[in-house]
Formats: C-alpha cells, sequence, structure tokens
C-alpha cells in the first residue's frame, strides 16, 4: 500500500491531517523538524489506528529539503499516493522592520519547497492508479494585508500555483487540490507572534480535526479549492464582490501591530 506524505506533521492541522487519513486506514509519512514529537505521533498513530507511520525529520525551510524527501522516499522504498504539502509559518512585521532572513525563509517554505516537492515527487505520484496532492493556502490569500504582507503574497502564490497544476493535470491520475483554511486552533499564531490577536481570532477559530476531516473530503472527492467552515467560505467569496480597497481596509484593522 501507498503512504500518504504530509509536511508539518508534527503538529496543528497537518497532525490532523496525518490521523484524519489513518482513521481511514492509509498509512502515512509525517515530515517536520521535531525528532522527538513526530516520533511520538508515528508512535500513536501505528497503536491507535493500526498503520503504518514514519518520520523525516528535517528543516523543510532548507533550499534542498526536496532533495533529502526524495532521497529518503528512494532508500525506504516508500511510494506515495497522497503529497499534503502543509507546512508553512507567517512573521507578523511591517516589512520593513522585518529582518531579511525572516522573509526569506518564510517565502522558501511556503512557497519553493512546496513547489519543489510538487515537482520532484510528480512522478512517482503517477505511478499509482490514482493519487492526490493537497496544498495548503490560507483564506489570507485572497486579499492583501498590511503587516503580514509576504506571507498573505506566499499564501496567494499556493493558491494560484495550485489552480495551474491541476490544470495541467486534468488528463492525468493526479488530483490536485487546494486547501485554505481560516484561523485555527494549533500553534499558528505563536509562532508567529501574534499573541495580542488571539482573544479575537479564538471566537472565529476552528479546531484541526474539523478542519482536517473537510479537508481530506474534499481532496477525495477531487475539490479544486476546500474552505472549511461557513464564515471562512463567506469571507473568501467578499473578495470577489467587494472592492478590494474595502477588504483590504477590514484587513489592515484586523491585522494592525502596535
Amino acid at each position: 500500500m501507498a503512504f500518504a506524505l504530509i509536511t508539518g506533521g508534527s503538529g496543528g492541522i497537518g497532525l490532523s491531517i496525518a490521523r484524519e487519513l489513518a482513521r481511514q486506514k492509509h498509512d502515512v509519512l509525517l515530515v517536520a523538524r521535531s525528532t522527538e514529537q513526530l516520533s511520538k505521533h508515528c508512535e500513536e498513530i501505528r497503536k491507535e489506528f493500526n498503520v503504518k507511520a514514519n518520520f523525516l525529520s528535517l528543516d523543510l525551510s532548507a533550499p534542498d529539503a526536496h532533495v533529502s524527501v526524495k532521497n529518503w522516499l528512494d532508500q525506504n522504498k516508500f511510494p506515495i499516493d497522497i503529497l499534503v504539502n502543509n507546512a508553512g509559518y507567517a512573521v507578523w512585521s511591517p516589512v520593513e522592520k522585518s529582518t531579511l532572513q525572516e522573509l526569506t525563509n518564510m517565502m522558501q517554505l511556503n512557497m519553493n519547497t512546496l513547489v519543489n516537492l510538487c515537482s520532484v515527487l510528480l512522478p512517482e505520484l503517477k505511478k499509482q492508479p490514482k493519487s492526490f496532492i493537497l496544498n495548503v493556502a490560507s483564506t489570507t490569500a485572497y486579499q492583501a494585508i498590511p503587516t503580514m504582507a509576504t506571507y498573505a503574497a506566499s499564501k496567494a502564490f499556493v493558491v494560484l500555483f495550485t489552480r495551474g497544476l491541476r490544470k495541467e493535470l486534468k488528463d492525468s491520475s493526479v488530483s490536485v487540490s487546494c486547501l485554505s483554511p481560516g484561523t485555527t486552533s494549533t500553534g499558528f499564531m505563536d509562532r508567529a507572534g501574534m499573541q495580542a490577536l488571539k482573544e479575537t481570532a479564538d471566537k472565529f477559530s476552528m479546531s484541526p480535526e474539523a478542519v482536517a476531516k473537510t479537508a481530506i473530503a474534499g481532496m477525495l472527492k477531487g475539490k479544486a479549492e476546500i474552505i472549511p467552515g461557513f464564515i471562512n467560505w463567506f469571507s473568501v467569496q467578499l473578495t470577489y464582490f467587494v472592492p478590494k480597497s474595502i477588504t483590504e481596509k477590514v484587513a489592515e484593522g484586523l491585522y494592525k501591530t502596535n
């Protein structure tokens, strides 16, 4: 049986997606930095769901991360039929106040690593009678956001790249979907330094388990774009009908730094 490869699988949405796939009796491979967490989660998944679960501890923001992943799969003879590009993070700060290294690392992970993994793993995915790519974007992708300008732009890239890749592969065995979650109860905001916004965000937050269930159901149905939760879906629809000057003004107020 082939595996599902999930990046950013040590917690949050990535781990919940891995657990949801394992619940459906799919073997999983987790890739992230934390060896201790990955080892613990894989052991729990194996015991709870009686599936195979293995992991690779790796800094996915490294420029050659895709090479390391491909070599690991080849060396262990792990066939894959699902690729979930979930790894990503945000920098919450005006561009002028962010370090170039912070922005470069974020863009490398959010965009370059995602594209590189799709590129090098497509031949493997095509070996399967049916396979899936799920790229994780965000509802922030649908409008520019001051103080999160680079992050929102990187997620807009994911949305457009996924749409294009889906059309390229429409006559193949590979189904390509994009997941755009809104605020989710994970460690995302802590890593981005957004603790000041957590009280407000919690009022609209979804659990990672709920996001994962919607994501996998949509992916297996071959949906092009998956936006979990009515409020998130509605907010994205507004960006198509309300002038950008208004939606971006609202975003500016929501994400304003002190």
